[in-house]
């Protein structure tokens, strides 16, 4: 099983669906930034995966996935971990969204080291506001496999609920953003804003 430079074999669940309602319903993780769709940014900073689960549509790729949907479709976030998880094999998890322009191996690597420190569950980025995205982290496979039953449990389906269920109970630690990675393209405005970034770093 391959492993980042901290040593840590992890596998990747990239969240790959919702309505892009913000965006007038368009493909989100198919929109292009930096010359590369969304979805294909994210599967490029996980590149050490050694099994990485898409959850959503199927679409093309850079390179090989596994793509599962969870049930029903549009489920919410909770239940989509949910589905990628069940074919987790490693004993970390990069969970992704597929809305982050600026992702890279480097903060992969920096999650994944967080997460595997003493008494940690799991690391989360925190945005530049100060908010934590549990969707853009590492997380110890066993803890978000009993987090995922703990909500089952107690509320009787995963459907609509928040990531949060699952957060809440685990022991995090919380990565400062460096430099604007945990930027997400939510509105045609973020999205513009990304694409001139990048052109101006590709200049």
């Amino acid at each position: 099983m391959p492993a980042d430079d901290t040593g840590e074999c992890y596998d990747a669940v990239v969240l790959a669906g919702g309505r892009g309602r913000r965006l007038g319903g368009a493909d989100k993780p198919m929109v292009s930034v930096g010359g590369m769709s969304l979805l294909d940014r994210a599967l490029q900073a996980c590149g050490g995966a050694g099994r990485t689960i898409v959850v959503g549509p199927h679409r093309a790729t850079v390179r090989p996935v596994r793509h599962v949907q969870e049930s029903p479709v549009h489920g919410g976030p909770l239940a989509a971990l949910a589905a990628g998880a069940s074919w987790v094999c490693a004993p970390f998890v990069v969970v992704l969204a597929a809305d982050l322009p600026f992702v890279r191996q480097e903060t992969v690597a920096e999650l994944l080291r967080q997460a595997a420190g003493s008494g940690t569950e799991g690391a989360v980025m925190l945005e530049t506001q100060g908010r934590d995205n549990p969707l853009f982290a590492a997380y110890r496979t066993a803890a978000v496999r009993r987090g995922l039953a703990l909500a089952l449990a107690r509320h009787g389906v995963l459907t609509g609920l928040p990531i949060r269920v699952l957060t809440h109970s685990l022991a995090l630690r919380y990565v400062p953003d460096v430099g604007g990675v945990s930027i997400d393209c939510d509105t045609w405005e973020v999205v513009a804003l990304a694409r001139a970034i990048l052109k101006t770093n590709a200049g």
